[in-house]
């Protein structure tokens, strides 16, 4: 399956090195080796630091002769990986294109060394999601996103017993092998139960104050905990949006993951579902157009809330609410359409068949998913 960021990559890798980061097992190896025409994890181009010849070789300052493109994977697990790649780009870049792939951001993991400003191009890889599988989705791409995650593997598979032992095994992963490697924390099994509490929290405002009691550490300690599992690419958490004149909440955050599939209520997984689509398309417009892109939601101090506004380059284009069945216009959208500068809502729906209704003095239209996700390439 050709990804999304394949050609983008294949061009930007003319000019500079290209970044690429995402969570473990979303398909980093598989679209980079893709750009090198009948390679796979034997290529000499493809040396992981987690493999120990590789290591070697890469401390030593070698490289595969004859390769016009070197992929480094996870090579940001070594302490001086930033000036390891820059002597390596610097010496190397009028002859061979150079991509380096992690399952953790690599803008965040800089490990002190040289800058590398102005010498790469970052990318995010996502799960799969409506529009990159077909750009004319249908009910059962949604049902089957829905039950099995975007990540390549369950996905294809769409067997619920690999599901689960998949799930097992990358959580362990995640945890045993990326965040020990990239973090200084012993305390192995607590994270292991705060991987098991996140899922229940999805959608939600996250309190750093009740994850703390409920895992008896120090609230620093809770707040960092959550941090790194979003290097990691296992969670990631939403700003509030709050135009000055309304009394909307300014500093909590709305929590979810980025295996939607992991959320055993359908609410919050439909929910989590349509946040990680957006998110995607904030990301690759933010990764290719260079647009400062935001996925907030709004929530005043009555409670009233908005699922998701879409910032773009600091205004609004456009907000989402989010129902799993076909309904009545949300009262928070007539709300709110009378009081802000948000141009467009849409109120989405599980229920392909069901109505694509127009509510012009409120802004807003209530359609199918896939109906948003076709118009929007989601």
């Amino acid at each position: 399956m050709k990804r999304y960021l394949t050609d983008p990559i294949r061009q930007d890798l003319q000019e500079k090195m290209v970044f690429l980061g995402g969570p473990r097992q979303v398909g980093k190896s598989t679209l980079a080796l893709s750009l090198i025409p009948g390679a796979d994890e034997t290529h000499p181009a493809y040396l992981s630091w987690d493999v120990p010849e590789h290591q070697m070789l890469l401390v030593k300052g070698g490289l595969p002769s004859g390769q016009r493109t070197v992929i480094l994977d996870e090579v940001h697990k070594y302490k001086r990986w930033r000036n390891l790649v820059k002597g390596f780009y610097d010496r190397h870049k009028s002859s061979t294109q150079f991509l380096i792939t992690g399952s953790a951001r690599l803008d965040h993991y800089r490990r002190g060394g040289d800058s590398l400003q102005g010498r790469y191009h970052y990318y995010r890889l996502h799960p799969l999601s409506l529009f990159e599988l077909t750009n004319d989705p249908q009910s059962s791409d949604l049902e089957t996103l829905l039950r099995f995650g975007g990540f390549p593997e369950p996905f294809l598979k769409q067997e619920s017993r690999h599901w689960r032992r998949w799930q097992r095994e990358r959580t362990s992963r995640v945890i045993q092998e990326d965040l020990i490697s990239l973090e200084s924390v012993r305390e192995v099994s607590q994270l292991q139960l705060l991987a098991q509490m996140l899922p229940e929290r999805v959608g939600s405002i996250l309190s750093i104050a009740n994850l703390r009691q409920d895992l008896s550490v120090a609230f620093e300690t809770a707040d960092k905990w959550v941090g790194i599992f979003e290097n990691l690419y296992y969670c990631f958490r939403i700003m509030p949006y709050g135009p000055p004149h309304l009394r909307a909440v300014k500093k909590e955050r709305k929590l979810y993951l980025w295996d939607w599939s992991l959320c055993q209520d359908d609410a919050a997984r439909f929910e989590n579902l349509v946040a990680s689509h957006l998110l995607k398309y904030c990301h690759f417009t933010e990764d290719t157009l260079g647009d400062d892109m935001s996925l907030r939601f709004l929530r005043d101090a009555a409670g009233r809330e908005i699922d998701f506004v879409v910032l773009r380059n600091g205004k609004p284009e456009f907000a989402v609410e989010c129902k799993t069945g076909a309904r009545a216009l949300s009262r928070n959208i007539v709300y709110f359409a009378q009081r802000t500068a948000i141009p467009r809502y849409y109120q989405v729906h599980l229920n392909a068949g069901g109505e694509d209704t127009e509510w012009a003095d409120s802004k807003a239209r209530i359609l199918p998913f896939v109906n948003l996700a076709k118009e929007l390439k989601l």
